[in-house]
């Protein structure tokens, strides 16, 4: 009779317990029993583990778990919540309601699942992770707690940058009271359970590449994972995805620094991955970086992904300022308004792409994994500063870079632009920097903390400097402080003499242009560009006319109880054309190309005219008085679009935002946060929210110290005018054919928003 395999390994095993104490023995018999009796039999060469656990570890900083218990419960609590945005005992945070991405189940997660306290070291790795795995799909699950500890989730969503959707959960599993850990699964089966907040990553790692191993001889795995399929569907969702303060003035302004002769604020708007230049008056000056991404060129091209502190040089006119989440060292040359990355070396060459590289990118094709990286190594070299955040420049000219956890400092010499040497721990870090620091911290003393408190208690610090977290969000500029209230969403100016604290004050709002998010780069070459899942059209209007030219006006009522910080800027609008249709607005402005033809076509037009001339009915007149007759009022905007349409279908899209605040009504007294918090968040989410998000985010809101009254916020408008344009008319002489001129006016109403 012929033995199994199992049954062999049994018996060789059941002779080799001679050679074992008796505790052993013991052990060894219960582990095969119940693996005998619950489990499929395992092959000889696989290590066993405790008996009262199917597990096995791969190292003493990870515990792994793998079978029907561990994981289960939350994966099936998972792939059921997955089709609600709110149930009676979940509510996801940070997903949008059109966002597709959780629909697709054959493809690899990584789920976060922790208590709320005590995991920014989870945060960190996370980031690491992505970074080398782009394709992969990240989420948490926290357990719902009391109130406090909610809003210090909340917090750490603005404060991270936390893009990925977050599942709150009312159960509690296992796997969280055990402590933080990480579920890495495939299409919803066979979950990995990751144990200890400090797991190591190069477990991690090989664990994804295992499960993302295409079969032998595959090569279309390879391409879905690097490139279009992942990349139109995703365009980068971590950084497109609407995220619930996104529509601020100011998302997370996190870190300031000034240049005293020229009266200029460097201020690091975080979460929308710019840099924003002021004057002391609050003159919006400029702006530094276009997009999240990683690209070096002119100020309006270039790409940050969250600048944070920064330090002005005035003998070479340029800001020295750390790319926190590109792991970069980079300067902004303010005179010839260009970025240049000086750390890491590697990342500068970046710029010297092939020309076919450049359209690819710009097409939303380029490869989702970043070539630069090794992924047969660690992300990171042993000098690369990780996730900097601080920079200090010392007198003999040194950058010191330091992380927010304050766990390391690169040393940088300046003008090599290498990185010398890397200190580890507080104690170090306070003997070379403390000086800095304590100078910068004594500002602190002008001001009274109370309006600081949550900001201060949830900053890292140095060891006995407890305001020393807040070491980039102060600067002096001509007797005046200036500091950042990353819970408030504002800057905060405090006069040098009388302490006196007040609200800074932005105008010139027109120079940061239309944001990012609202525009897809593949809205030009798709007819459905997959970026505007994301953005809602506020308004949708279908009209049937014949062709020629067309000029349309918007206009838009804004919400009753808002007012306009200041009137729309051009550069705020975008418009654009497809089909049968061209637009024409911007041209037009330009003298001697009204008509958009060269010179033969002008003269063959004249021969024309001259063979058979029009009669004057027959001439286009323009309604030139159609802007004098139309009468705007203080609450209605007007935004005008000229196109020329031909025979067809065509599709007039029109993007803007408008900056406003809550109007003040005199009659009242009323100065309640949490109503003034949730009617912002309905305004700039059009009511999108599910009510508990709405409910943190507005709690949130409502901690600010400050008349949120004052807080500006942007409104997108998304406008798309539908065209149908009918034949041509033909003349008397039945060659030529008649172009007609036509106007309509649109009426947009955000009173019911």
């Amino acid at each position: 009779m012929r033995r199994s395999a199992s049954q062999s390994t049994l018996l060789s095993g059941l002779l080799a317990l001679r050679r074992l104490p008796l505790r052993t023995k013991w052990r060894r018999v219960e582990t095969w029993w119940s693996q005998l009796c619950s489990l499929p039999a395992r092959t000889a060469s696989k290590p066993m583990s405790a008996p009262s656990k199917v597990s096995y570890s791969f190292s003493t900083m990870a515990e792994v778990s793998h079978g029907p218990a561990p994981g289960n419960d939350c994966l099936s609590f998972i792939k059921a919540s997955l089709d609600e945005l709110e149930g009676p005992y979940h509510c996801w945070l940070n997903r949008s309601y059109k966002n597709k991405q959780l629909s697709v189940r054959d493809r690899t997660f990584l789920v976060l699942s922790a208590r709320i306290h005590d995991h920014e070291i989870l945060f960190e790795n996370i980031k690491k992770i992505k970074k080398r795995f782009p394709h992969l799909f990240i989420m948490g699950l926290f357990l719902i707690h009391p109130s406090a500890d909610t809003m210090h989730l909340i917090w750490l969503l603005m404060a991270e940058n936390i893009s990925f959707p977050i599942l709150l959960s009312k159960k509690a599993f296992p796997e969280m009271e055990k402590g933080a850990c990480y579920l890495l699964f495939k299409n919803f089966e066979g979950p990995a359970v990751y144990h200890k907040k400090d797991v190591d990553l190069e477990i991690l790692y090989q664990a994804i590449q295992k499960l993302n191993m295409p079969p032998a001889g595959n090569s279309e795995s390879i391409n879905q994972l690097k490139f279009t399929s992942w990349k139109l569907d995703g365009i980068t969702k971590d950084y497109y995805m609407c995220s619930s303060l996104q529509n601020l003035l100011l998302c997370y302004p996190g870190c300031i620094s000034a240049d005293e002769s020229g009266n200029r604020l460097f201020l690091s708007d975080c979460n929308h991955h710019r840099i924003i230049v002021s004057d002391g008056n609050g003159v919006i000056l400029d702006c530094i970086g276009s997009s999240p991404g990683f690209e070096d060129g002119d100020f309006e091209f270039a790409k940050l992904r969250r600048p944070a502190g920064s330090y002005y040089h005035a003998a070479e006119d340029c800001l020295y300022f750390v790319d926190s989440e590109n792991h970069a060292i980079r300067k902004a040359d303010m005179e010839a308004r260009s970025v240049e990355t000086l750390y890491p070396t590697s990342a500068s060459k970046k710029s010297s792409v092939r020309i076919w590289t450049w359209i690819m990118n710009k097409l939303g094709l380029e490869s989702n994994v970043d070539t630069n990286v090794d992924e047969t190594s660690d992300v990171f070299d042993s000098k690369t500063p990780v996730l900097p955040w601080h920079i200090l420049r010392s007198v003999d000219d040194t950058l010191f870079i330091l992380d927010r956890r304050f766990q390391a400092v690169w040393i940088m010499d300046l003008a090599s632009a290498k990185i010398d040497k890397i200190l580890k721990g507080s104690p170090e870090i306070n003997e070379i920097c403390r000086e800095q620091i304590t100078k910068k911290s004594s500002l602190l003393d002008h001001l009274g903390y109370d309006g600081f408190q949550q900001q201060i208690e949830y900053t890292c610090f140095v060891e006995g400097l407890p305001h020393s977290g807040l070491l980039s969000s102060l600067t002096t500029l001509q007797n005046q402080i200036f500091i950042c209230d990353t819970v408030g969403q504002r800057i905060l100016k405090v006069d040098g003499e009388s302490g006196v604290c007040s609200n800074f004050k932005f105008s010139n709002l027109g120079i940061l242009g239309l944001p990012y998010w609202m525009t897809s780069p593949l809205e030009t070459f798709y007819a459905t560009g997959n970026g505007l899942s994301e953005v809602p059209i506020d308004h949708r209007q279908s009209f049937q006319l014949l062709p020629g030219r067309i000029q349309i006006q918007l206009i838009v009522d804004v919400p009753q109880d808002t007012e306009l910080v200041q009137p729309l800027d051009e550069t705020c609008i975008w418009r654009q054309a497809r089909g049968a249709a061209t637009e024409v607005s911007l041209i037009e402005d330009v003298p001697g190309s009204v008509d958009k033809v060269g010179v033969a076509q002008l003269w063959y037009d004249e021969l024309d005219n001259l063979a058979s001339p029009k009669p004057e009915s027959e001439q286009a007149v323009p309604d030139d008085n159609l802007n004098d007759n139309l009468m705007v009022e203080d609450k209605e905007i007007c935004i005008t679009c000229n196109v020329n349409t031909s025979p067809g279908t065509s599709e007039v899209i029109i993007y803007t935002v408008l900056y406003l605040k809550l109007r003040r009504d005199p009659n009242s007294q009323e100065e309640n946060p949490e109503i003034h918090a949730g009617r912002i968040l309905d305004i700039m989410s059009s009511g999108r929210y599910v009510k508990m998000e709405r409910d943190l985010w507005s709690e949130f809101l409502s901690k600010s110290k400050g008349d949120l009254r004052d807080l500006i916020f942007m409104k997108p408008l998304h406008i798309r005018i539908e065209l149908h344009s009918l034949d041509h008319p033909k003349a008397e002489n039945e060659r030529d054919i008649i172009l007609t001129d036509s106007s309509i006016q649109v009426k947009v109403s955000l009173n019911g928003q």
